[in-house]
């Protein structure tokens, strides 16, 4: 009898002994499992790939306006051949030139098929949002309800939050002391001294551009790049395309008054194929016509 009591706590020691060292085996190996599931390695986050948002193609904020107010260009197409249109740079003063701009993005949202397959489109639709701000209380896209029609507060909006005329502070004939018809205005400390002006600049270097349009009003004429070396043959190439396919008169220069610090004149500084279409008035959209312009540019690109 005394034999089997033996036996059996044996046995029983035994089986504890095998649950013992079973159990703490079975530990460490979860213990690592949770130990490799909530290892960091440096740089890591929680997040799931999943919850990363993919980068906006569609659109890019070249900087802030000397008020704060983003400076935005939206793409549409992915071409090699960058077109840049470019409306707003005299603000709220020629609102119209950036209506046309946002009429041009609603366009090619809906008629991407326009756009040739070698060709990226860039609408930079308000380059001087203090200004647009100033006359229509956005600085982003508006309705024709919320403009301004107070003279003085149309003459404000030329200017961005600095005082400055940006079509006097690029670097080509660039003064201090600008001239706006009979006017002085300020070119600005310096050649791209303003924050809108360098945007476009940084924007420009960075980004290999074919060709450039501009929006403005009040003539009703398409206009000729040109800083002393002359208008160049694909320059005046796309006046004739325009000018035949909206209507509007083609001109190799603007003298109506002595102008400096231009930015299309910069364009072609840096011969870049660049023209100035100039709205009728500064209450007219002209969108028949500019449609037609843009499909010529369009065009002539698709080469």
């Amino acid at each position: 009898m005394k034999k089997i009591i033996i036996g059996v706590v044996v046995v029983v020691i035994i089986i504890l002994g095998f649950v013992f060292f079973w159990g703490s085996d079975e530990a460490v190996v979860n213990n690592n499992q949770n130990n490799q599931v909530t290892e960091e390695k440096p740089g890591d986050t929680n997040t799931k790939p999943d919850d990363a948002k993919p980068a906006d193609k569609t659109k890019t904020v070249l900087g802030l306006s000397a008020g704060g107010n983003d400076i935005v260009a939206y793409h549409y197409g992915e071409g090699e051949k960058e077109l840049l249109f470019i409306g707003g740079i005299h603000g709220g003063y020629a609102w119209n030139s950036s209506y046309l701009s946002y009429e041009l993005m609603d366009y090619l949202k809906t008629s991407s098929s326009s756009i040739p397959s070698d060709v990226k489109v860039t609408v930079i639709p308000a380059m001087n949002p203090d200004g647009l701000k100033k006359v229509t209380g956005t600085a982003e896209k508006f309705a024709l309800a919320d403009v301004s029609d107070v003279q003085s507060v149309l003459t404000s909006g030329r200017f961005n939050d600095n005082l400055v005329d940006l079509n006097r502070n690029f670097d080509c004939d660039w003064q201090e002391n600008a001239t706006w018809q009979n006017k002085k205005v300020s070119g600005g400390t310096a050649a791209f001294s303003e924050p809108e002006a360098k945007a476009i600049k940084d924007y420009v270097e960075k980004n290999k551009i074919t060709a450039v349009v501009t929006f403005d009003s009040a003539v009703g004429g398409v206009f000729a790049s040109n800083c002393h070396n002359g208008v160049s043959t694909e320059t005046n190439d796309l006046v004739k395309a325009y000018s035949k396919a909206s209507g509007y008169k083609a001109y190799q220069d603007f003298d109506f008054y002595s102008t400096t610090g231009d930015m299309i004149n910069w364009f072609a500084k840096n011969k870049i194929p660049a023209i100035g279409v100039l709205l009728t008035t500064h209450t007219s959209i002209e969108w028949n016509n500019n449609k037609a312009g843009v499909e010529a540019v369009l065009k002539y690109y698709s080469k």
